[in-house]
């Protein structure tokens, strides 16, 4: 076979990475296929399902796609151009750096991650990280997919609804600074994370490169933060939906759109992975097209003015005034900005179900200097110029998800009573399926990467003959039906509750990464690797890890310190102070309870860079070289221009 060009690992049916390290596994005909085309063969006048036999059997298929999937029904294809990297969790007494070469399935599959030695309980890393490796998922998600998802996957109400809570509390200023601060971070975190995903493309990349490059108990953290963190958001989301239902109707009854949101979300994970990317490509679209067209109508609003008033211009920066709350306003704005852009980092999670990461996953990494650029600098620099802070409007929101408080929508309406505001709350609508998708994408992903660490119950590992992870799938879209209390009083302080725990669980989850990406890059010194070995790297390299480790650990601080003294006109007694702190950093005491308890539990240690495994689950491409070496015969005769704008997307 011929490699001057990548391969997908889905060129043969429907393909999984199951060995431990494997660079290209196939995934043969499950039995329900077999029996499909056995059918096909001898009774071809029943093909078409007529007669009461031909519904029986696909009936019967349907029922056993739903089966668990085994590791024996995986086919290798042997080539001697890839090397598949092992690390055998059998040999207790070997060295931890022992590794082999095979075109094989690992031993990883009958190994316990929970193991006992001397009546003690251990932590078997080696086994962990060969369980990632061998990930039963399909591969089926392709670059068009990667891109939109980078582009615009979870631009939701994070974007259009909670940066009115932030416009009012730091103003244009704030959010500006704030979003630029939050997307400089962003953007090396993300950098990290496709070097980092794109060489190990494993289940659940979060916490198994924190596991892998840090510390088992870190890793048990960062899963559960970052699983808890997509379960919440999605009854946070369809409460959104429901919400803004009522810029159209209050009378409606919630409870029926939060079931028709609900069930929309449920039937497209249901799809699989690739139901997933394709409802994304669309959903992206969409959102994509309605931030061009309000930057552009944003423009026109500006310089033309309202129906009431002539050219705005910048006035809005200077009555009511650039910053509001000062300092304070300012840190306020970081938690909120972390918000709206959590999700970016779904990419990384989606490697291990891309047909061809090293191709796919450069090229949609890329892509999120343009989300950032285009759909949350420029944007919301309008929205400072249209919107003032003190807006009643703003003032008047019953939650972070009330659609009417939206400044994309008054900023809209400001130019006159039109048929756009209602095209903007049709598109949030949009934006909260989209999110309310990926959030069952990345927690039930998530609940199933833990499980194959020993870090979860084992249930949730179960993968059926779709490559689904069904059980994982059900428990996360379960927690949606909270979205039910929309009609309840009390739906606002749930509300509060549950944006505390997803509020600063990416800041945790970023910050993660950017520190295994530099121990990463510590450990291949340590093995005199060279990184032009790597088949993508991260452009900033380990100083950008490090200013994004910097930055979101400001972020932390700054949040801290607004919500022991938030911004507040009246006394707080302790215990409003107390509620206050749980309500804005929730994420700091649960992920603290995660690993301490974590800890305590398996006595895990910091992993030492001699001791890190830079092997299992590696892909390597056994003609890099060559392939590389065309590629940038091939950029030599770009125009420079070309060259530059190949650079960054």
């Amino acid at each position: 076979m011929t490699l001057d060009r990548d391969i997908e690992m889905s060129q043969l049916d429907r393909t999984r990475s199951l060995a431990e390290g494997s660079s290209f596994t196939v995934h043969g005909q499950s039995r329900a296929s077999e029996a499909d085309h056995h059918h096909h063969q001898h009774h071809p006048h029943n093909a078409v399902g007529v007669g009461g036999g031909g519904v029986k059997a696909r009936v019967g298929r349907f029922i056993d796609t739903f089966r668990r999937e085994h590791p024996d029904n995986v086919q290798y294809h042997d080539d001697p151009n890839f090397a598949l990297h092992v690390t055998d969790p059998e040999g207790a007494g070997d060295s931890p750096t022992t590794t082999r070469t095979t075109n094989g399935f690992g031993s990883a599959s009958g190994v316990a991650v929970v193991r006992q030695h001397n009546g003690e309980r251990y932590y078997d890393l080696r086994t962990a990280n060969s369980r990632t490796a061998g990930t039963l998922l399909a591969r089926e998600l392709k670059g068009r997919h990667l891109q939109m998802i980078a582009i615009g996957g979870s631009i939701g109400t994070g974007l259009f609804v909670a940066s009115g809570k932030a416009l009012s509390e730091g103003g244009p200023a704030a959010v500006l600074l704030a979003y630029i601060f939050v997307g400089v971070m962003l953007y090396c975190t993300v950098q990290a994370l496709g070097e980092l995903a794109v060489v190990f493309p494993v289940a659940g990349s979060f916490s198994a490169f924190s596991t892998r490059f840090l510390d088992p108990s870190w890793g048990f953290a960062m899963g559960w933060n970052y699983a808890l963190q997509w379960i919440v958001v999605l009854p946070l989301e369809i409460i959104a939906g429901a919400m803004t239902i009522g810029y159209w109707n209050e009378s409606l009854n919630k409870a029926i759109f939060v079931a028709v949101f609900l069930l929309i979300i449920v039937v497209i994970n249901l799809f699989g992975v690739k139901g997933y990317g394709e409802a994304e490509f669309v959903f992206a679209i969409v959102k994509v097209t309605a931030v061009v067209g309000f930057i552009l109508l944003g423009i026109v609003i500006n310089i033309g003015g309202t129906p009431n008033e002539g050219y705005i211009g910048g006035k809005y920066w200077s009555d009511p005034g650039a910053f509001n709350n000062g300092f304070k306003g300012l840190c306020s704005v970081f938690v909120t900005a972390a918000f709206a852009f959590a999700g970016t980092e779904l990419v990384g999670l989606a490697a291990a179900e891309t047909a061809n990461p090293r191709k796919s996953l450069p090229t949609a990494i890329k892509q999120v200097f343009w989300r950032i650029t285009l759909f949350y600098i420029v944007s919301l620099a309008l929205v400072g110029l249209l919107v003032p802070y003190n807006d009643p409007r703003l003032l008047g929101a019953t939650s972070i998800a009330d659609a009417s408080a939206s400044p994309f929508v008054i900023a809209i309406e400001s130019a006159g009573t039109t048929i756009l505001p209602s095209i903007m709350n049709g598109v949030i609508l949009v934006s909260v399926i989209s999110v309310g998708n990926s959030s069952v994408f990345g927690s039930s992903r998530t609940l199933a990467a833990l499980a194959e660490l020993g870090q979860a119950p084992k249930v949730f590992a179960y993968v059926d003959r779709r490559g689904r992870p069904l059980v994982a799938i059900i428990v996360a879209s379960s927690v949606g039906l909270l979205a039910f209390m929309a009609n309840s009083e009390v739906h606002g302080q749930v509300f509060d509750w549950l944006l505390a725990i997803s509020g600063l669980s990416s800041v945790f989850t970023w910050g993660s990464t950017c520190l295994a990406h530099i121990r990463l890059r510590k450990a291949w010194a340590y093995h005199h690797r060279s990184v032009s070995d790597m088949a993508f790297r991260a452009q900033g390299g380990t100083i950008g890890s490090w200013i994004g480790l910097f930055c979101n650990c400001l972020i932390l601080v700054g949040q801290c310190w607004v919500a022991i003294w938030p911004i507040t006109t009246d006394p707080l007694s302790s215990s409003e102070r107390a509620q206050n702190f749980f309500l804005q950093c929730l994420a700091i005491p649960v992920v603290l309870v995660f690993l301490i308890g974590h800890k305590l539990y398996y006595r895990t240690s910091y992993i030492k860079v001699e001791d890190m495994d830079i092997d299992t689950g590696r892909r390597d491409f056994g003609r890099l070289g060559i392939i590389k070496a065309q590629e940038e015969e091939e950029r030599a005769s770009w125009p420079k221009w070309k060259r530059v704008y190949r650079v960054i997307c």
